[in-house]
Parts: structure tokens; sequence; C-alpha cells
């Protein structure tokens, strides 16, 4: 009652009621801005592991020795393989795109159309064009030669599909050709010549990720091992599995099964710096964030010494009349606890509505060829509001106990005398 009643000032007491207050903002502020923080690191670091995910394979299986020559054989050991849902043969490598004056370098990959969709839904990310198109035939006119009526002669060439951004970049529409030049040419007697072959284009794709839609293109794996040299040969499978976070322990298992020379890379090992850079930030920001609670909290070490400053004589009253020193320690805890119980609520409160105006309106907007979202995306979780309240209240209970020790240790016998 009496720690209740010490909330409330008096007209007199209007100097300390405002400290209180300031406590309590300054609460809320930490705890609101530690909330805001964490939602959207949290949401770059889960939105950029979907993207990731949503376009590459959740493990890629390589050899040591280079090329795999029995591709049949070791697909079907990975998806005979416990935990693995779908397995697809792979050709990656590097090579150049050139179209009139313009010239890109990219990743090719190479896959079978028609198994795709089983690792990667690509056709979940085309914004013109089809997965049909992939390898399919089509006839364009031979720039510059044409019959004496005028007919342009025509060619068959096969179809690619690139991101829109490198699409744009070389100024390419559907059904344009495009030349694919690989930097490790056929040898001749002067010298490695590069070897150039020409596709159309038969469908853009938007990964959602800058770096993929301007330099990654897909290819049909026929064309892809033809253009290459390879042969039957592949440079990899690429393997989704049913359990994300499990990806580590059947990696390890799909090499168990295969053996030398094969390696497994699973999703999170490929990523491993990236991932961990965004967790040793969160674990940073939470410090650093939480610095802002503790300046309130020692506001609230400051207005405790002072109420127990105004209240000597109400203390030792107290005392004089039987109150023990835990008691009267207990009316101050009392009060700073009050003052950080409503600051983390409130903070709490307004965490979580800049959280849902953030998400709900997206009016941050973000460089997308430096970042790779366009607005600040928000992933609110309860566990991470539940921490930061613990640790608030955490925090100004212990700012407390030193006001409270020293009201407990006043002398009614000195108070009563000189006051």
């Amino acid at each position: 009652m009496v720690g209740l009643r010490y909330l409330r000032a008096k007209r007199s007491e209007a100097f300390i009621s405002l400290i209180t207050v300031i406590s309590i903002v300054g609460v809320m502020i930490g705890v609101m801005t530690l909330n805001i923080v964490l939602a959207v690191m949290t949401g770059f670091e889960e939105d950029l592991r979907d993207r990731i995910l949503g376009f590459n394979p959740h493990i890629v299986l390589v050899s040591y020795a280079g090329t795999i020559t029995n591709p049949d054989e070791v697909v079907q050991k990975v998806k005979d393989t416990p935990g693995v849902a779908a397995a697809a043969p792979l050709v990656y490598s590097q090579v150049m795109l050139s179209s009139g004056q313009s010239v890109s370098g990219v990743v090719v990959r190479g896959v079978p159309p028609d198994m795709e969709d089983a690792v990667i839904d690509l056709k979940a990310h085309l914004t013109s064009g089809s997965l049909a198109g992939l390898g399919a035939p089509v006839e364009v006119p031979v720039e510059g030669n044409a019959d004496e009526d005028g007919t342009p002669e025509m060619t068959t060439l096969t179809g690619i599909i690139l991101g829109q951004e490198l699409a744009k970049q070389l100024g390419l529409a559907l059904g344009d050709p495009v030349s694919v030049v690989s930097p490790l040419g056929t040898p001749s007697p002067v010298g490695p010549i590069p070897k150039v072959k020409r596709f159309v284009l038969a469908g853009t794709f938007d990964s959602g990720m800058y770096d993929y839609d301007s330099g990654l293109i897909y290819m049909a794996i026929a064309d892809a091992q033809k253009f290459f040299g390879l042969g039957n040969a592949i440079t990899g499978v690429e393997i989704r599995v049913t359990d994300l976070y499990g990806a580590d322990q059947i990696a390890r298992r799909i090499e168990q099964t295969l053996g030398t020379p094969f390696r497994a890379r699973d999703w999170m090992e490929v990523n491993r710096n990236l991932f961990l850079a965004f967790r040793l930030e969160k674990v940073v920001y939470f410090i650093v964030l939480t610095l802002i609670v503790l300046v309130a909290a020692f506001n609230i070490v400051a207005t405790l010494i002072m109420v127990v400053m105004e209240k000597r004589k109400d203390i030792a009253i107290l005392k004089s009349m039987g109150a023990t020193d835990r008691s009267i320690a207990r009316i101050f805890m009392l009060k700073g606890f009050i003052i950080g119980i409503v600051g983390t609520l409130l903070g709490v409160i307004g965490g979580y509505a800049g959280c849902w105006v953030l998400r709900r309106y997206q009016f941050v907007e973000l460089p997308k060829d430096v970042f790779y979202v366009t607005t600040l995306p928000v992933r609110v979780y309860g566990e991470n509001f539940a921490t930061v309240a613990l640790v608030s209240v955490v925090i100004c209970l212990l700012a407390t106990i030193y006001p409270a020790r020293q009201a407990a240790g006043l002398a009614p016998v000195e108070v009563i005398r000189y006051e």
C-alpha cells in the first residue's frame, strides 16, 4: 500500500513524479527499439534463407575427380538415401553471354527440364516464357541473310532461360537470339579458340535476389553437356531433403553411401559465413540496445534515491512503529519494479505496433542492387519479445537494490532528532 501510494505524487513532489514518468518512458523506448530491431534482423535472416533455398538445392553433390561419369547410378543411389525427397543431375559452369555490343559473365546451370520442378520450382519464379521452352528448338531468322524475294533465312536454336535483370542488361526480349561463349575453348594450331553457340531466349525468371537475376542462366542439361563436351557426364547432383535443418546429417549419409571421391555440401555449409554474420549482428544489436534499457535503469536509481531523501521522515516514523528493514526495502523495490513493469509493457506494445506498421505499410525502401530486398522484412516471434521483456524487468529490479538498501539503512533516531 505504501509503495503504491508513493507512485502518486503530491503537488509538492511534482518534480519526482516527472522523473518517474521519464524513467518509464526510457524503459519503454529501450524495449520498443530492441524489439523492433530484433524483428527486422530476424526478418532479414529468414527472408534470405527462404530466398536462397527457394532458388538453390538443399544439398549439392560433387566429385573431387571432376565430372561424374555414371550419373544415372549416382542419382538413383542418392534418391534411395533416407531423407532425400528429390534429386536431379546438374551441369554447372561459367560462360559469357553476348548480344549485340553487350557482354556479361554469368553462371550456367544445365538441368533436365522435366525434372527441374522436383528440386527447384523454377516455374514459380518465371516472369515470362515457359519451362517447356527450355531446350526446345525454335526457328529464328538469320540476321543479314535473305532469299532473292526478301524472305529471311531461318535457323533452329534451342531455348535458354535468363534472369530478368540480365535480360534487361543485354536488351533481350522473348525470342531474341543470344550467343553463349565458353572460356574453355577448343584447341587449334593458333591456340585455344573460344567455343561459341547461339541460343534463343525462352523465358526470364525473378528469384528475388539481384545477384541471381543478373548472373545466372538455365540451359537444358543435354545442351549443356554438348556445349561443354561432357558427353553423358555431369558436374553434380542437386538434392532436396525432407528435413531442412537435418540436411547436414543427410549429406553425411550420402557421402557414406557413395564413398570417395564424392562430397556433399548442404545449404548451411555453403552459406555458413553469411548466416553466422547475421547471428553475430543480432547478438551485437541486442547487447548495444540493452544499454538503452540500462540507461533507463539508472534513471530509476536516481528517482528512487530522490524519493528516499524526500521520504526520510516517513521511513523514520514507519521504523519507530515497528517496520523492519526488509519491509522498508520492499516498499522502494516495489516502486522501482512497477516503473520497470509499466515501461516494459508499454515498450512491448509499442514494439509490436511498430513491427505491424513496418510490415503493413512497408514505407522504408531499400535499393535492390545493394540489398536483396526492397523493403524491411519483419518477423515477430513471441519468444523474442518475452526474452526482451524478461531482461528489461530483471535490469529494472536490480536497479532498485541500492536505493532500497539505503532506505532500509536509515536510523530513525537520527532523522527524528534533526528533522
